[in-house]
């Protein structure tokens, strides 16, 4: 149980760096270069994480990195960068918070890991939650960044589940990096057909590249990888839920903004769900009905 808690706080980790990054990118970062932000993001991630472990690809691995790194980095790098730039926060925050359910469902079909009834009820919540939170009034909405955003989370879902099936034999930080480096590998070359020369970078582009590619990525994803080794899919892709209340955070932080009682709601379904998501929680509810069982039966 104690293992159980402590990997879902590793875990955590990742969608709360992540749901900083929408807001660094849309305010940091130039806009119309997704293929050369998501690059930029991607290979000096990869590079740090592994000169820190020093492991090259191998066999089978040279091929299955080829298409982690696709699904996982470079095409998710890429259309959520476009989002970020085309679709308010809210729009793009609350379809990847689809990502729990689908990333249930991949792991069904893929692996056999049927999903708990307190994982599809916490998933149900959490969404709610996330909706309450972020879809507040009408706002404008970009067909290419509800594409993107879609595109993302589907894309990411698969390839999240084929991670945790391939990689039992192989070390977090060697599988985050192998995955990095091809993701940046292949946007590098499409980034310059499709965008030309790369973006002018000042300052404070430079510092939310650093910032994004160490934190947020880097770090951020071994955390995550991490977590679909030692738990089920349903348990991570509820945490991930704490990626937009992150971003809802932050914005109130930063801007000065006021929650209304509709936003704290909001959260408070997303934690709830993500808390009836947990091992811990499913233990409770079979004791508690073990008990209501018993209970009937001595009163019988």
């Amino acid at each position: 149980m104690e293992a159980n808690l402590r990997w879902t706080a590793v875990t955590a980790l990742a969608p709360i760096a992540w749901g900083t990054t929408y807001y660094v990118t849309h305010r940091y970062l130039p806009a119309d270069y997704p293929l050369y932000g998501a690059a930029i993001r991607a290979l000096p991630a990869g590079v740090l994480l592994l000169l820190a472990r020093r492991k090259l690809p191998y066999g089978k691995w040279w091929w299955q990195a080829l298409v982690l790194g696709a699904l996982n980095m470079g095409a998710f790098f890429a259309l959520i960068y476009l989002a970020a730039q085309t679709l308010p926060t809210s729009i793009a925050s609350t379809i990847m918070a689809t990502s729990p359910v689908m990333l249930m469902l991949f792991a069904w079909a893929a692996m056999s890991e049927r999903p708990r009834a307190t994982h599809l009820a916490g998933a149900g919540i959490g969404v709610a939650g996330v909706c309450l939170m972020l879809l507040t009034g009408p706002v404008a909405v970009d067909a290419r960044g509800v594409l993107a955003s879609v595109s993302a989370m589907v894309m990411s879902s698969f390839g999240y589940v084929l991670a945790k099936k391939w990689s039992s034999d192989i070390d977090v930080f060697s599988l985050t990096s192998w995955q990095l480096i091809a993701g940046g590998l292949i946007l590098l070359p499409a980034a310059v057909l499709v965008e030309g020369a790369p973006p002018a970078l000042d300052a404070s582009a430079t510092l939310a590249f650093g910032y994004v590619t160490v934190v947020a990525t880097a770090l951020a994803f071994a955390a995550w990888f991490a977590g679909l080794r030692h738990l089920s899919a349903g348990t991570v892709g509820l945490v991930g839920l704490l990626n937009p209340v992150t971003g809802v955070l932050l914005g109130t932080a930063v801007a000065g903004e006021t929650l209304s009682v509709q936003q704290v709601s909001g959260l408070v379904l997303v934690f709830a769900g993500v808390l009836l998501g947990q091992p811990i929680m499913t233990r409770v509810l079979a004791i508690t009905r073990a008990r209501a069982s018993a209970v009937t039966r001595f009163g019988s």
